[in-house]
């Protein structure tokens, strides 16, 4: 005999999903941007909490691997599955600082961070992303519910509209599958070849040594350009311009 509880967590997804449709745009326009990015020698790093960490996790070894048709391989790093460095920052320096620290080591003015959270309250992520943006690079969020901390300190935030973080959880997989579905799409497209743009990066930025196509410079000797260069003095831009789909217009102080 079947109960409420049998088709509650279903009814829950099914609800969600009806408002996630919209998102499409959203993850096939990042998966363009960021085959552009990797395709011109910059990097993706990921980090989340948890059953967040599983999801972010996810996404690298589909990148790194490939999703369905072989392709290239593309640098994308999970700081959370180093737990060698983990452990030994959350010991000396605090957990807050766990993914902060790893990112002003592997991060470069272009990169982009990816930060996974169902409640878009992190320390140790917000604290990543402030860190990022300071390095000069692109921050994106797939958070729960907006407004959150995390949605309004990301570049453009990916917000799922449900209550329970189970349900979060498995459309941030959905998004992930999207993204690389967009990203294998775009590479197929020669979007990765390190010459494909022209005009503005999709993200509506310029790149990250200001070039007008998101493509990343490179010294003569192949090194990538460390300075901060156009994205360095972006970083004190007003944060109130930047996209949170699926998020309220309103930056109040709830959190989900």
């Amino acid at each position: 005999m079947k109960t409420a509880t049998d088709t509650a967590h279903c009814d829950d997804l099914m609800k969600a999903l009806e408002t996630f449709r919209d998102r499409g745009a959203l993850i096939e326009r990042w998966g363009t941007v960021l085959a552009r990015r990797l395709g011109s020698g910059a990097r993706l790093l990921v980090a989340g909490n948890g059953g967040s960490a599983a999801q972010a996790q996810h996404l690298t070894a589909e990148l790194v691997g490939r999703y369905r048709d072989d392709r290239a391989p593309f640098s994308a790093l999970a700081l959370h599955a180093d737990t060698s460095s983990t452990t030994a920052i959350a010991n000396d320096y605090g957990v807050q600082e766990v993914f902060a620290r790893q990112t002003a080591a592997h991060g470069r003015p272009g990169d982009v961070l990816m930060l996974l959270s169902t409640s878009g309250a992190s320390a140790n992520l917000l604290a990543a992303a402030d860190r990022a943006h300071g390095l000069g690079m692109t921050v994106w969020a797939m958070t729960g519910r907006a407004p959150n901390p995390l949605h309004r300190a990301a570049d453009e935030a990916l917000c799922v509209d449900a209550p329970v973080a189970a349900t979060v959880q498995e459309l941030h997989l959905v998004a992930v599958h999207m993204l690389c579905e967009a990203f294998d799409e775009a590479v197929r497209r020669g979007e990765a070849d390190g010459r494909a743009g022209t005009g503005r990066a999709e993200d509506g930025r310029t790149g990250a040594s200001g070039r007008a196509d998101g493509r990343v410079d490179r010294r003569p000797n192949g090194r990538m350009d460390g300075r901060g260069g156009v994205m360095g003095r972006l970083v004190g831009r007003g944060r109130a311009g930047r996209t949170s789909a699926g998020a309220p217009d309103t930056h109040g102080e709830g959190a989900a």
